[in-house]
């Protein structure tokens, strides 16, 4: 549901869903991408693409429950979103947001208290990505203790986004920072990406940590 980089016509999106399910998933949670100045999906085109999907899994006959909430970039208008509710969180009101891959904002504290404030449980997606943090660990310390959960891209664990945010990953896994699991699926070459992380050790670890949240969603 809704419209972003990896935006796809309904039979792939079924060929996806399907092939998740062969996976083992029995749930998804699609999170579109929501920016100021790119995708921008209201909960209203999100949640009126859900219900088309949910009713092409039904005639297709797809063991997957779908759902939808989205991925909010931390821009100059998620302040206001978050003022106004105009947000869609998942489970237990988390609430997905990404960082511009270039810096951290200036104003991230201060959106992540907003939030909290607001009663929202703030989610970090894909921390491992970030390579302005990775010479300073602290950094993702200091969001632990502010309370932010973080969501792993699994196919990171494969070296999808290079060998640092693979290493990244796997020092924050030991640390045991995570604690949600997010496939990134946009393609079936992502669906090719998650079989090929199937058998890693720090998947496993992960799953075995016992601090994974998505059994309750």
């Amino acid at each position: 549901p809704g419209i972003d980089d990896g935006a796809q016509t309904m039979d792939q999106s079924m060929e996806l869903l399907t092939a998740m399910a062969e996976l083992g998933y029995r749930k998804v949670v699609t999170t579109p991408h929501n920016m100021a100045d790119g995708y921008k999906n209201t909960p209203e085109i999100i949640l009126g693409g859900l219900e088309r999907v949910r009713d092409e899994v039904r005639r297709h006959g797809i063991p997957v429950e779908v759902d939808a909430a989205a991925e909010y970039y931390l821009d100059h208008e998620l302040e206001q979103k978050v003022a106004d509710r105009k947000v869609l969180t998942f489970g237990d009101n988390y609430l997905l947001f990404e960082l511009p891959f270039i810096s951290e904002p200036t104003v991230m504290l201060s959106v992540i208290f907003q939030m909290q404030t607001a009663g929202y449980r703030p989610v970090l997606a894909h921390p491992e990505r970030y390579t302005f943090w990775y010479n300073d660990f602290t950094k993702y310390e200091r969001l632990k203790e502010r309370g932010v959960l973080f969501q792993l891209n699994t196919i990171a664990l494969s070296g999808a986004y290079g060998l640092q945010a693979k290493q990244i990953a796997e020092r924050l896994i030991d640390a045991g920072h995570y604690e949600l699991l997010g496939s990134d699926c946009h393609s079936m070459g992502h669906v090719q990406a998650i079989r090929n992380t199937l058998a890693r050790p720090y998947l496993h670890k992960l799953i075995a940590s016992g601090k994974l949240l998505n059994s309750t969603l």
